[in-house]
């Protein structure tokens, strides 16, 4: 009898393999993989096993995954950069698309069209390289421009003032979007209702598949300036990823108080659950020192919160992604 947790894991007692061969029917089954470890494919290297995953390298493949999924009635997830989540130890069950949709256009009068799995990075190098301003604050942030759209994703306005926060909403134009009704439709700002790491995406399950920002033309020099100083900034705050991997933040801002300043007040930094650690150097960090679990990481993150509400009486509220079987 086999050890049952060495059991491959089933959807409504469907098991891995057969879930694959259904979407097979429709998606190209080359690009399907059963069981497939999630931990390489997010940011903090934790989770488990997806039942399916589904490499789709088109915004129509995207929408193809999502609508396939949908009509056979299987869980489906879609995975960007696979930073702010946190994937349960025993995995994801259903199909998890991997947005690898990255096609973008950059027209001569600066509108960028791209699709919705462009590495933000990527598109920052290029339009900077071109002359474009816009999108260079948000250098050295792990994001696709999917994820960028669904948290409005934000950094400090350039040094030396950094006086205000700049979102990516303020060079957005409109976007492609699968509604989770099932139909396409183009929508603008009014549609998004872009908050402060919020939008109507955190509210319903519309996916973005592509989107248009209009840039504006930027001196160079001055560009790859605030590149460099941004990256500074970063990497003298931040835990280094390709070191200490990490979600990002993980408690929500709170105003004129700060979470991670409380969980440093608490005398936390450097404390540890098995291999997650809080960052020594940003409190509101968890770090993997190597082989940290999904389990480890819960763990730390309840410590921190039950600390923090003896000592100060908040509540520390998780803005990193719970993501399948713990």
């Amino acid at each position: 009898m086999p050890d049952p947790a060495s059991t491959p894991p089933t959807h409504g007692g469907t098991a891995p393999a057969a879930l694959a061969e259904a979407l097979g029917r429709v998606l190209e089954p080359a690009r399907l993989h059963v069981n497939e470890p999630l931990a390489p494919y997010t940011t903090f290297r934790i989770g488990g096993p997806a039942d399916v995953l589904y490499d789709a390298t088109t915004a129509d493949d995207l929408a193809t995954a999502i609508s396939t999924a949908k009509s056979l009635n299987i869980p489906w997830f879609v995975l960007g950069l696979g930073a702010n989540i946190v994937v349960g130890d025993r995995g994801v069950r259903g199909l998890v698309i991997r947005n690898q949709a990255k096609g973008h256009r950059l027209d001569a009068d600066g509108t960028l069209w791209t699709e919705s799995g462009a590495v933000v990075q990527d598109l920052v190098l290029e339009t900077v390289r071109a002359g474009f301003s816009g999108l260079e604050h948000y250098i050295g942030i792990p994001s696709t421009i999917g994820g960028a759209l669904w948290q409005n994703l934000h950094f400090l306005s350039p040094a030396p003032e950094r006086e205000r926060t700049m979102f990516i909403s303020e060079v957005f134009a409109s976007c492609d979007i699968l509604r989770e009704e099932g139909d396409r439709r183009v929508v603008d700002a009014d549609y998004i209702q872009f908050g402060y790491d919020d939008t109507v995406f955190h509210h319903r399950r519309d996916v973005v598949l592509s989107a248009t920002f209009r840039l504006t033309p930027g001196d160079p020099a001055a560009l790859h300036r605030i590149l460099q100083e941004n990256l500074s900034w970063r990497g003298s705050r931040h835990p280094w990823l390709q070191v200490h991997p990490s979600a990002g933040s993980i408690f929500k801002k709170i105003e004129g108080v700060g979470a991670g300043r409380l969980i440093d007040q608490c005398g936390l930094k450097g404390y540890r659950v098995g291999d997650a650690q809080i960052s020594h150097i940003h409190a509101n960090i968890l770090v993997n020192l190597g082989h940290a679990t999904a389990a480890d990481v819960r763990a730390l993150i309840a410590h921190a919160q039950a600390t923090v509400r003896e000592k100060f009486g908040h509540e520390l509220e998780p803005e990193v992604g719970f993501i399948g079987e713990f």
